[in-house]
């Protein structure tokens, strides 16, 4: 997950994804899949988590792993070999079956590509809790059409727990061997809800402000999943997470994911955010609306 002082506005993933006559013809609408093109899409991306997910197993919890700093300034911004090696390990198959689709992932340099289809890939979401060897770290997947994310892969290769979302064809979770559909639960009021965010210190004070307020209004807060907490609220297990300082590799894919759930997925202001910066997650519309009452009010972010 991205530092707050490191964000990724939405030009960026725009030229990502928007290179080539085709990347224009899908911002017009004209791309579109197949359910038997979406199904091979979604197979390979399960064999891009299957990938990823032994390349950075063989680095977990081993005491000789170095973590490099990829910030300045004081930041700590941790990036290590399994980082990069699953991440090589999707690109590599990418380019084995996928060549002319474009990737923007964070390790490497972006592909433009010139298929209209982007693959937007965090190898590791959650660098920090890998290298302390906690187990909520996870390999996010998204497949971007130009206009919306397609597929939303959020697999967790320490609990041996994927979760996939196709949004409009829904979302499931397989674990050890085993799939089953999941689904948002209804929550319409903040003071029923579990809120989750990976670290409250990486607010801004006027952030941390409006977080405090939500704080003291729902039921539950919990800290530090990463990506973990996308998944739960995807599968009912809990209803809001409010982040900041994301790139779009951090949020594309668990917003997909969620809206496949049932979900709502926008940044502070109700709108995309799948190009990073702000973002809540409800599992609920009702307290996806009320949580905007208090999040639209926080001043927007100044480059």
């Amino acid at each position: 997950m991205t530092h707050p002082g490191r964000q990724c506005p939405q030009e960026s993933l725009d030229r990502a994804v928007c290179k080539g006559e085709q990347g224009v013809a899908n911002i017009l609408g004209i791309i579109a899949l197949t359910d038997d093109e979406l199904n091979a899409l979604t197979d390979l991306a399960g064999r891009m988590a299957d990938r990823a997910g032994a390349a950075a197993l063989k680095h977990f919890r081993d005491g000789r792993l170095v973590a490099e700093n990829k910030a300045g300034g004081g930041d700590f911004d941790p990036v290590t070999a399994g980082d990069r090696e699953a991440e090589a390990a999707m690109r590599a198959l990418l380019g084995s079956e996928r060549p002319d689709d474009g990737i923007f992932g964070e390790e490497y340099e972006r592909v433009a590509g010139t298929s209209g289809l982007t693959w937007v890939l965090d190898p590791i979401d959650g660098t920090r809790a890998f290298i302390s060897g906690l187990p909520t770290w996870g390999v996010l997947i998204a497949l971007d059409d130009g206009q919306s994310g397609r597929i939303g892969v959020v697999d967790h290769p320490a609990m041996g727990e994927r979760f996939i979302g196709v949004p409009g064809n829904g979302a499931a979770i397989t674990r050890h061997g085993t799939t089953a559909p999941i689904a948002a639960r209804p929550c319409a009021r903040l003071e029923d809800a579990i809120l989750m965010t990976v670290d409250p210190f990486l607010f801004a004070a006027d952030e941390a402000a409006a977080f405090g307020e939500f704080r003291n209004r729902v039921r539950l807060t919990r800290y530090g999943m990463d990506c973990y907490a996308f998944a739960m609220t995807a599968m009912g297990q809990a209803d809001l997470v409010i982040e900041s300082g994301l790139a779009a590799y951090d949020i594309a894919a668990p917003a997909a994911l969620v809206r496949a759930a049932g979900g709502v997925a926008t940044d502070w202001r109700g709108r995309d955010c799948r190009w990073g910066g702000r973002a809540v997650i409800a599992g609920d519309p009702e307290l996806h609306a009320a949580a905007l009452e208090i999040l639209s009010q926080v001043p927007d972010q100044t480059p």
